[in-house]
């Protein structure tokens, strides 16, 4: 649940609050039902949405005797956000939805926030018998006095109809104005009740037990960790067996989160990792082994063997994971793991190594902790120590989760070196993590790292980037981070009022992956005047990748495996002279395995704009996990063209975990009662050739619609499917070659008079498949698209608002030719049909 009083909008809140006041009591009426068609434009026909009215979140979807019930934020007074409560609609197929009266009212003292609800099978509330257990809401009261956020209980005894709540609320109170969104659910490892709620600015989410769902005690947090650009709200946590053996099992931890999602907006982010009734421990890193090589150091045993300590920092042996009071860490290899947060940040001392002979050219490790380098007085470093001097050094992020470090050792080979870890801070994040010390001969090719004066062979254009490499953050510039040594490519050398390009020399793609740092300005090649980091083969941009409007630089990785063998140049362009005109980059290795994906990565449900607060339905009867999400957007939500009412829910997904690319993956698909639409009506379309600049009409018309579609590649930049197409209006489903990107383009597809950023395009990560195929399924309503790629290893959810008329659908290559290999379309039938 979104709290609004943490935001610039605190003034229209509290105006909200006070009108909630005073209408008390009045705003227990139902939504009236009778008083829509359900065939108004925009009105969706495959998804739920209220009769009229504001709604947000999903909230306590439950199965209970046949029925599938699943509550929302509701506005009873209008359609826009306020007077929270509890709306209710019921299903028997999770397709076809009846409005039910309003289950949580707000009333003069709170307002009903985000929950979820259980069935207290052995009435451990008391609230039912034994013969007729009661339903239990858990939800997060907002107190209107103060804006303090408690967990409260609310029961029923007639199956979810009527909703009484109960008078010793509430049942879990902090204090805090941030803590809300309780997903409750029994843990059967420790017979008890669990509790999953956010710390929402702190970017945790705590679990609490309770025998009895009135009485909590607390177990542990988790995080930070993944994103935490924005508020972290609707957590939930569920258990799913990998690649469908119940035998392997791993714990899934859903964390919403808004803004900073991956459109720079809300959205649901989720972790892979184990649960043990008490701590939640997120999956280490993709790669389970270290590169081959003489291993120095694992920290598998009991003590640190021939290690030498001093101080108390350290202890006599390894740590076994995360330590008392320690927020969660992730990211190391195996069981234990060198964690000077022993006593806290309390303790200092050093840990150092045995002398070894450099006898191999990298070494590879594994490091988090604090920030703290040997340039200020107190550090927590790892240093390698050579003839008594440190020759290489590096510290942790202030962040738990371990990253992997390689340092080139060839100017030290045949010395005697020992490594030395350090923690010599008593202060926040004064503790050092490290792990899997390894020798290795395999080593990147490392094109340009700009630790120079100058570019050396690379050549420029223009002004922007001037005579040589940046030392970090310029004039006027917002701090620059993310970068590797001291100097960067960074053409904000005059502000953004310059232009240009550095282009490095011709090189051959002998490495299959080539990996670098990139930020600064999103503006890409698509773009007239972009700021991006191009690859250019034959005369060609094959990849290219821009920042994300931020100072900081991320980890970039191309698949340059269709490209094997061939001259490449590495192009970076910066012709943009407006705001975040220039663009920053570092450290081009090209290197024979992907790079290693930390459990601090992030790992996104839906890539689109509007899929948000997902929660997953509790006693689904048979045994799938089942999740929904709210199909809108805190951007731009209160302001879509909607009346009278205002949000859908996304389709109901059910959710699996499968291996993709050594690691579990959350995969979705809509579940399958949603085939009970199908008209009979039945699209398809032979093996077509999409020439380049060609758009080819398919025989398929229709607003709803539930297509398959596998395109192949060819020599297209870029390729797809067009949906509700006509009058100059058109919404793309495509597919990216030289970003190797998955994407929704809703810039033309209707009315976005509404603004708030709506009009864009939205991307995700996805490859081909081997031989250049792209599969997909696309479930195209009134005012949505959901596109599931990859079986649904990726999926993006995004509103539209067309012309009605506008039905056309088409396939489309520009930059070379593409093929349609497959197509098929269902006609569907409305939910609301037989109202």
């Amino acid at each position: 649940m979104r709290d609004r009083t943490v935001t610039h909008h605190r003034s229209k809140r509290l105006l909200a609050l006070s009108a909630s006041a005073v209408l008390g009591l009045a705003l227990l009426a139902p939504s009236a039902d009778a008083q829509t068609s359900y065939t108004e434009t925009y009105r969706p026909q495959l998804h739920f949405s209220p009769a009229q009215n504001w709604m947000n979140d999903p909230n306590g979807p439950i199965w209970y005797k046949g029925t599938y019930h699943l509550f929302f934020q509701y506005n009873p007074s209008g359609n826009t956000w306020g007077n929270m409560s509890w709306g209710h609609a019921t299903s028997p197929d999770l397709v076809h939805w009846t409005e039910q009266p309003i289950a949580l009212p707000q009333d003069a003292n709170e307002m009903a926030f985000s929950g979820g609800v259980v069935l207290d099978k052995n009435n451990t509330t008391g609230f039912g018998t034994s013969t007729n257990p009661p339903l239990v809401a858990i939800y997060t009261s907002y107190h209107k006095s103060d804006g303090v956020q408690a967990q409260s209980l609310a029961y029923s005894t007639d199956g979810g109809t009527t909703w009484t709540k109960y008078a010793g609320n509430p049942v879990l109170n902090i204090g805090s104005q941030n803590f809300r969104d309780p997903k409750v659910f029994w843990n059967a490892q420790t017979n008890s009740w669990l509790m999953t709620v956010a710390l929402s600015a702190d970017h945790k989410v705590s679990f609490y037990s309770s025998p009895n769902l009135k009485t909590w005690t607390k177990l542990s947090d988790f995080g930070p960790a993944g994103a935490t650009g924005g508020l972290w709200e609707c957590p939930d946590l569920f258990q799913l067996p990998v690649d469908g053996d119940p035998s392997h099992t791993k714990w899934v931890l859903v964390v919403n989160i808004n803004p900073g999602g991956p459109q720079n907006t809300s959205a649901a982010q989720y972790f892979v990792g184990d649960f043990d009734g008490t701590t939640f421990t997120p999956d280490g890193p993709a790669t389970s082994t270290p590169p081959a090589g003489t291993v120095l150091a694992d920290f598998e045993g009991s003590t640190y063997g021939a290690w030498a300590t001093t101080g108390a920092a350290f202890g006599t042996g390894p740590a076994q994971g995360t330590l008392p009071g320690q927020q969660s860490v992730s990211g190391y290899l195996g069981k234990g793991l060198v964690n000077s947060f022993l006593q806290g940040d309390s303790t200092t001392g050093t840990l150092t190594s045995p002398a070894f002979t450099v006898d191999k050219p990298y070494l590879n490790f594994l490091v988090g902790g604090g920030n703290h380098p040997n340039s200020q007085p107190n550090p927590t470093t790892v240093n390698l120590v050579v003839d008594g001097a440190v020759v290489r050094t590096v510290t942790g992020k202030d962040n738990e989760a371990l990253d992997p470090v390689q340092w080139d050792l060839h100017d030290l080979a045949g010395k005697q070196a020992r490594i030395q870890i350090v923690d010599n801070n008593t202060g926040g994040w004064g503790h050092i993590n490290a792990d899997q010390f390894t020798l290795t001969d395999q080593g990147p090719n490392v094109l340009a790292d700009f630790e120079g004066s100058t570019y050396g062979a690379w050549a420029t254009t223009g002004a922007a980037f001037g005579t040589g490499p940046a030392q970090g953050t310029l004039a006027n510039q917002n701090q620059v981070t993310g970068y590797l040594g001291k100097g960067l490519v960074n053409s904000f050398l005059q502000g953004d009022s310059t232009t240009g390009t550095l282009t490095s020399p011709a090189f051959m793609v002998d490495k299959p992956y080539l990996n670098f740092l990139v930020g600064g300005g999103n503006h890409p090649n698509s773009q007239a005047s972009p700021t991006a980091v191009n690859l250019v083969v034959d005369g060609a941009v094959v990849r290219t990748v821009t920042g994300k409007d931020n100072e900081a630089l991320d980890p970039v990785q191309w698949d340059l495996r269709s490209v094997a063998g061939k001259q490449a140049r590495i192009q970076i362009v910066d012709n943009n002279t407006g705001g975040w005109g220039h663009i920053n980059a570092d450290q081009f290795t090209l290197t024979d395995t992907p790079a290693q994906k930390q459990a601090s990565n992030v790992h996104w449900m839906d890539y689109g704009a509007d899929f948000y607060a997902a929660t997953s339905f509790n006693d689904e009867p048979a045994g799938r996990r089942v999740v929904i999400g709210w199909m809108n957007n805190w951007q731009y939500g209160g302001n879509i063209p909607t009346s009278p009412w205002r949000s859908a829910d996304s389709l109901p997904r059910e959710l699996s975990l499968k291996t993709v690319n050594g690691t579990p993956q959350l995969v979705q698909v809509p579940v399958k009662e949603l085939d009970q639409l199908r008209t009979g009506t039945l699209s398809t379309a032979p093996t077509t050739a999409i020439a380049a600049g060609a758009d080819v009409p398919l025989s398929t018309q229709g607003t709803l619609l539930d297509i398959t579609a596998t395109l192949r590649a060819g020599t297209a930049n870029d390729f797809g499917i067009k949906v509700h197409t006509g009058g100059g209006q058109e919404t793309r489903i495509g597919y990216d070659t030289t970003t190797q990107e998955l994407y929704v383009d809703r810039t033309r597809s209707g009315d976005s008079s509404f603004g708030g950023n709506f009009v864009a395009v939205h991307r995700a990560p996805l490859s081909l498949d081997a031989d250049g195929k792209l599969q997909l399924r696309v479930v195209v309503d009134t005012s949505s698209v959901e596109v599931y790629a990859a079986d649904g290893q990726v999926v993006l959810t995004d509103q539209i608002f067309p012309n009605p008329s506008n039905n056309g659908v088409s396939a489309y290559a520009t930059g070379g030719s593409a093929s349609l290999d497959a197509f098929s379309a269902q006609k569907l039938n409305s939910i609301w049909a037989n109202r």
